[in-house]
């Protein structure tokens, strides 16, 4: 009874805040428009250039950024549904997306070393695990040309069991990287433990960073922490040379931002390459 009693008093509140009930229906929509999508096939990549430091004309690696498409054949960037999905089976499903076309990439292009990004709630998850079996079957190279990045906050949200996934992937030889480092909470007592072979620093720090004192320090700082654990430094959303230049002089690893380049669904390697930004 008292549960009946609740859930009743949960349907009231929705249907007594109009807000509430429109944001209700639109992740349902976009919940709806997800899977339709994936039942179709219609999932893409975007690759973005990460480039080094030191010499900025150079690429270190592509990072793929996951990309829908509607009926019509409009491109559906991630923001779009990604906070609707991360915590529905639907994100586990476009982490196996993500991670088939990844490997598909890297089989077909053995030049390349490419990311993909991964939910800590995919660990374990049989589909994502089969697709990693079936794309390094066979492939010698191609594990120690991926890189799979988590999310800082997803890190935190199980890191005895991220560890254990870690230890034994890197085993293969896969890389790892730490997204978004700096945006969220962590207990850098698991820094040792997790060992991940980068650390991406937050866009938030990057921003105006040549005439920022306060992201100046903060920067240094996360590309300090990252440096003692022996960790590669790539700062995020770097979008103006003097952004690029401030970081260089800072001595950063890797940048990556739109001064690059957009993330683009036709890269650099494909043949029919045509401009197309996503």
């Amino acid at each position: 009874m008292a549960e009946r009693d609740g859930n009743l008093k949960a349907l009231g509140d929705l249907a007594g805040n109009p807000l509430t009930a429109a944001v209700a229906e639109g992740d349902r929509q976009t919940l709806a428009m997800v899977r339709e999508a994936l039942d179709n096939r219609r999932a893409m990549l975007a690759w973005q250039p990460v480039m080094m430091g030191r010499d900025p004309g150079r690429v270190a690696f592509h990072e793929g950024l996951i990309r829908l498409m509607d009926p019509s054949g409009r491109v559906i960037p991630a923001r779009d549904f990604m906070a609707a999905v991360e915590t529905d089976v639907l994100g586990r499903m476009i982490d196996c997306q993500a991670l088939r076309i990844g490997l598909e990439t890297l089989r077909r292009e053995p030049g390349l070393r490419l990311s993909v990004n991964m939910s800590a709630r995919s660990i374990g998850y049989p589909r994502w695990g089969e697709i990693l079996k079936r794309g390094l079957a066979g492939q010698p190279t191609v594990a120690e040309r991926l890189i799979l990045e988590i999310t800082e906050s997803s890190a935190m949200m199980m890191p005895e069991v991220v560890i254990a996934f870690m230890d034994g992937l890197k085993r293969k030889g896969i890389s790892f990287a730490l997204d978004d480092f700096g945006a969220g909470y962590t207990a850098f007592r698991f820094f040792r433990e997790f060992s991940f072979d980068l650390v991406k620093i937050d866009g938030q720090f990057i921003r105006n960073i040549h005439r920022d004192p306060d992201n100046q320090v903060l920067t240094q700082a996360l590309m300090m922490i990252g440096r003692q654990f022996d960790m590669f430094t790539v700062a995020e959303s770097v979008e103006s040379p003097d952004e690029a230049a401030w970081l260089q002089a800072a001595g950063i690893d890797c940048m990556q931002g739109y001064l690059f380049g957009l993330p683009s669904t036709k890269p650099a390697w494909a043949p029919d390459r045509v401009a197309q930004s996503a």
